[in-house]
């Protein structure tokens, strides 16, 4: 049975934490009759966060992806985390998501993690309406928040109702489009409501509101403008024909409001993804790449009469076994296909497909392009990793995840239990890119590394409960990297004789700091083949293969650029690992001089905190040897945004909720990294020192 595409909305909720994302899914599971009991998130029992952590939190970890359908239309629906340690969550889901829904708090606004989720949603270029929640809080100001979507966002919303009252006195919005005003009782049920007439005392305001509304929506429309102009009103039809537009072309934003709690103006936040967020055939196609990941100008088009070619973007483990979620771009996938990675090159039976409602699931015999679906018991598959047909192979364009910038080791506290620990850790490796496993050579410890101390408390905790895994944690450790100051010209000539043929290689070279941001670089200006061509990648693998190990504290070497300039070679003696070995002993005798500098992972800190602590918060951070950037004052407080060295931010939460009396707020993410003072270099690498002869 073919379904019509053109009846799909693959959307996500995202927000910043708190501000009620999970709230508003389970409403929306309400209303479009998945469930029947609404789940509390304050009490632990909301659908999408079924796992244990996210309940005792009260916050999402994973995304969670849900299906359900509202007037003939079919959500896919994927809950999003708010807390900027699983931004990587928002960020995948991005990826395959056609439109999205961003919840904003009526009273903290436009807040830190709002910030950086709506600029992936940016690179993302996914539309979006905006749905300003808790209007029934104390201090919820819809218009202030909106104010904030233009000045912090620089987005422009496009007002689509009025809240009628505020604060506890909030009944119901006013809907511009309509003049009608949609007014709920107090009993709590989303579907006690009345169609009422605008109430007095907002009708100038509801005209002034709507004039705005149609006049925007119409810059979509030069011929129906001039007639708006000349006096003619369009019909509802076209205005919304325009809104939709606007919206898929990111021209604006529909904003709506109502507090999910209580449900109260959820309804209308359905219709408008009906009504205005893109079918997936209104989306920009998936571009095709090349093995090393270039464009080929060739694209993944929404049609199930193309050859398959999906996008593995979440693994997850269950009690059924490993569910790999998909989105399929063209082509369907049946029961019983056989699908290739391109990845890994493998090929895979596909034995079940499943629809997902948070953590219960329906079995479905085939899916088609514009759906998302889990494949169950995939082996070799990774996040990120296209599946397409074997016959018609082709790669999507990957995802991006972020290098780790905090490490810790642990041990299981029994003996026995390693095993299960590894075991444990490779499936959370599978299930989270920005989570990383590996064992210390030195001290054959297992380090896991990830975004921040809460990523990693999280990690800790998921061991302890889903794999029973109980683990001594050391401690918080940062990912230094290494690089240099100075240009050095050197030679370096490897020799060897004992009997038989022996071993030459000599290389003039060049070691300076490369480009920001670069890596590595290796170039030859040889000429007249005083090093032959075939062994320049022999000296550029030796030089390659010390950049692992700096030669301060052993931490990997960034921004070098090595330039092979002359060198010599014996007809018989001269050999590809002769050059590599001398490459080698290059790296260890010319980098010492090269005034080699140890490099601290720096993060953007965005800290919310009431007036009176103001002052605290900022001598602390300086403290922290932080840069204060800027300081914008809100209704609700101050926000600083700054910028600080990993190395001192272990425990700010708690530092900060101690001074602030709680009410302090705060979200990390890495910005760049940079020269570490002398002092701290010193002790960075004396600690070092120290750990390796522990070990």
């Amino acid at each position: 049975m073919k379904k019509d595409i053109t009846r799909y909305r693959n959307i996500g909720i995202f927000a910043h934490v708190d501000a009620g994302k999970t709230t508003t899914t389970e409403r929306i599971l309400k209303l479009t009759g998945k469930i029947h009991k609404i789940g509390e998130v304050h009490e632990g029992a909301a659908t999408t966060d079924f796992m244990e952590q996210e309940q005792e939190r009260g916050i999402t970890i994973q995304s969670a992806a849900t299906s359900c359908f509202w007037s003939d239309h079919q959500l896919n629906i994927i809950d999003t985390p708010g807390h900027v340690d699983f931004t990587i969550e928002v960020y995948r889901s991005l990826k395959v998501l056609d439109g999205g829904i961003g919840v904003f708090c009526g009273s903290g606004g436009v807040e830190p993690q709002s910030e950086t989720n709506w600029r992936y949603a940016n690179d993302s270029k996914v539309a979006r309406i905006i749905y300003v929640n808790k209007l029934d809080r104390i201090g919820a100001d819809f218009f202030n928040v909106v104010k904030q979507v233009e000045n912090v966002l620089a987005a422009r919303p496009l007002v689509m109702v009025l809240p009628i009252g505020h604060e506890s006195d909030f009944t119901g919005v006013v809907d511009l489009l309509s003049r009608e005003a949609w007014v709920w009782d107090d009993s709590g049920d989303p579907l006690k409501y009345e169609i009422q007439d605008v109430p007095a005392d907002m009708a100038d305001d509801v005209e002034t509101y709507r004039e705005q509304l149609i006049e925007t929506a119409l810059e979509q429309d030069d011929d129906l403008l001039e007639q708006y102009l000349e006096g003619e009103e369009p019909s509802v039809e076209d205005i919304k024909r325009c809104i939709r537009k606007g919206t898929i072309e990111l021209a604006f934003f529909p904003t709506y409001c109502g507090s999910s709690f209580k449900n109260k103006g959820v309804q209308l936040v359905l219709n408008a993804v009906v009504d205005y967020l893109p079918n997936p055939t209104e989306v920009p196609p998936q571009p095709i790449v090349d093995l090393e990941g270039h464009e080929t100008g060739d694209y993944a088009y929404i049609d199930p009469e193309k050859p398959l070619r999906a996008l593995a973007f979440k693994i997850m483990d269950d009690r059924y076994g490993a569910l790999t979620f998909t989105r399929l771009y063209s082509g369907s996938l049946s029961k019983g296909d056989t699908i290739l990675d391109t990845a890994t090159g493998k090929s895979e039976r596909v034995s079940r497909l499943v629809e997902m409602h948070a953590n219960s699931r329906e079995e479905v015999e085939s899916v088609q392009a514009g759906d998302i679906v889990a494949i169950v018991g995939m082996k070799g598959v990774q996040t990120g990793h296209t599946l397409c047909d074997p016959k018609n192979p082709a790669t999507l364009e990957p995802m991006v995840f972020p290098d780790p910038v905090i490490s810790i080791a642990v041990k299981p506290k029994d003996k026995g239990s390693t095993e299960k620990m590894s075991l444990a850790l490779s499936k959370m490796v599978q299930e989270d890119p920005s989570f990383q496993v590996e064992t210390d050579q030195e001290s054959n410890e297992t380090i896991i590394k990830g975004m921040g101390e809460l990523h990693l408390d999280i990690k800790v905790d998921i061991l302890k409960r889903t794999y029973g895994v109980e683990v001594e944690v050391g401690k918080p450790q940062v990912a230094y990297r290494e690089s240099i100051a100075k240009r050095i010209e050197d030679s370096y000539t490897h020799k060897k004789q004992s009997g038989g043929s022996g071993q030459y290689g000599k290389i003039d070279y060049v070691i300076e700091p490369g480009e920001t941001g670069s890596g590595f670089s290796f170039e030859s200006k040889v000429t007249g083949g005083n090093v032959p061509r075939e062994y320049w990648p022999a000296v550029q693998k030796g030089f390659e293969s010390c950049v692992d190990k700096g030669v301060l504290a052993g931490f990997p070497v960034v921004d070098l650029k090595v330039t092979l300039t002359d060198g010599g070679f014996h007809a018989v003696d001269s050999s590809a690992i002769a050059f590599e070995i001398a490459a080698k002993a290059a790296y260890r005798q010319t980098l010492p001089k090269a005034a080699p500098l140890l490099l601290e992972p720096i993060m953007k800190v965005d800290v919310f905190a009431p007036d009176d602590y103001i002052g605290d918060v900022i001598g602390d951070l300086n403290r922290r040897r932080g840069i204060i950037n800027s300081q914008e004052s809100g209704a609700m407080g101050v926000r600083i945004k700054s910028e600080v060295p990993l190395a001192e931010m272990f425990g700010y939460i708690g530092d900060l909720r101690t001074m602030t009396s709680g009410r302090g707020q705060f979200s990390m993410e890495f910005s760049h990294y940079a020269p570490c003072p002398s002092n701290v270099q010193q002790e960075v690498i004396a600690e070092v020192k120290e750990r390796q002869a522990a070990a």
